[in-house]
């Protein structure tokens, strides 16, 4: 990847830049201001959606919002379609768009909180575009309510499954095509604050317990355990999965500034942990397109990107951030795009920006 600083990281991004800086930044950094606190964010990858996210808010109100945004590069202005735009109830934890980079389906975009929903995004030639609700599901046979969501991941290999992660400490497989829970298992000890899919029937997840659990579909009453926290009872709050190479695998430790690398031959003792942010890391992403790249950013301000090409051989003094870029607030959630892989997104207080990497 051509590694070059999107801007000084010395510099703050909400500096005024330069006339020929302003150029420059104009190639390398898109900013869009919502008009409420961002936190869940992600990109669509339909190959005809270029540059397209999807934004939600974080309000303490009931009802709370979702814009599907759009950078035209001609321009260099990020866009909000209004038509586009939708109340949410709660503020949604995360949001996906369909894995489905040939366009094969239809357009659609999941979003947990109090349940999970899939959005059906109807744009058609006459330019009248809406967003319809096509599946409200709740994993609680036994009543209308069920444990918030925290978190879910979209099986890239076999797009009809999701994988939702709750505080009543359970994981739930839907096939979201007939609606219904494939599989519902009690995963952890304590709430359960991620997921993260490793193939077609391979998930992982963290939990409150300290731990990442691995489950195979097709021995459920098993889990392998490849990691605690060595701190006893410190909550693990996000996972990535390595998808160029499925054997290594990221967490973070609520309210602590170091990544954790995990090699799932190896359980137990981490293979690299990057010790480079000040503050809290909140967010990872893997790079899309290369298995050695990693994205981490967190409350110091920072977006650092790891090359792990070294992870097997011990480095004097830790690894270091080969790309660092300063926002203008804490950094709340990152996402990196699997369509045009030399662009991450970032988001902080109610901006979101555009990188490229």
């Amino acid at each position: 990847m051509g590694a070059t600083a999107p801007t000084d990281p010395s510099k703050e991004a909400n500096q005024d830049p330069s006339p020929d800086e302003q150029q420059k930044q104009r190639s390398e950094i898109y900013t869009y201001e919502a008009p409420w606190h961002i936190y869940a964010m992600n990109w669509s990858v339909r190959r005809d959606k270029k540059y397209r996210l999807a934004i939600a808010s974080l309000t303490e109100h009931a009802q709370n919002r979702v814009e599907i945004v759009q950078l035209d590069d001609s321009t260099g202005e990020i866009k909000s379609d209004p038509s586009l735009s939708f109340d949410h109830p709660y503020p949604p934890t995360k949001a996906i768009f369909i894995p489905d980079k040939d366009c094969s389906k239809s357009d659609l975009l999941a979003t947990s909180s109090d349940y999970l929903r899939i959005w059906h995004i109807n744009s058609d030639s006459s330019n009248s575009s809406k967003v319809e609700l096509k599946s409200f599901l709740n994993g609680n046979k036994n009543s209308e309510y069920c444990g918030p969501l925290t978190s879910f991941d979209w099986n890239e290999a076999e797009p009809r499954r999701i994988g939702t992660s709750s505080i009543d400490t359970t994981c739930t497989i839907w096939d979201i095509e007939r609606e219904t829970v494939d599989t519902q298992l009690i995963a952890h000890d304590k709430e359960v604050y991620d997921i993260a899919w490793g193939g077609a029937g391979v998930f992982a997840s963290v939990s409150a317990d300290g731990s990442v659990r691995v489950f195979d579909l097709r021995d459920k009453e098993h889990s392998t355990i490849i990691y605690e926290s060595s701190e006893p009872d410190t909550p693990l709050v996000r996972l990535g999965w390595n998808k160029q190479d499925p054997r290594y695998m990221a967490t973070i430790i609520m309210d602590n500034p170091k990544v954790v690398v995990l090699d799932i031959r190896f359980p137990t003792l981490p293979v690299v942990e990057l010790q480079r942010h000040q503050a809290s890391v909140n967010a990872i992403a893997w790079a899309p397109h290369s298995s050695c790249h990693i994205c981490t950013a967190g409350d110091d301000m920072q977006a650092l990107i790891w090359d792990l090409s070294s992870m097997g051989q011990p480095v004097e003094g830790g690894l270091d951030p080969i790309l660092a870029y300063t926002a203008g607030a804490e950094i709340e959630q990152l996402q990196w795009s699997s369509s045009q892989p030399d662009w991450v997104a970032i988001a902080f207080s109610n901006k979101l920006q555009i990188l490229r990497v």
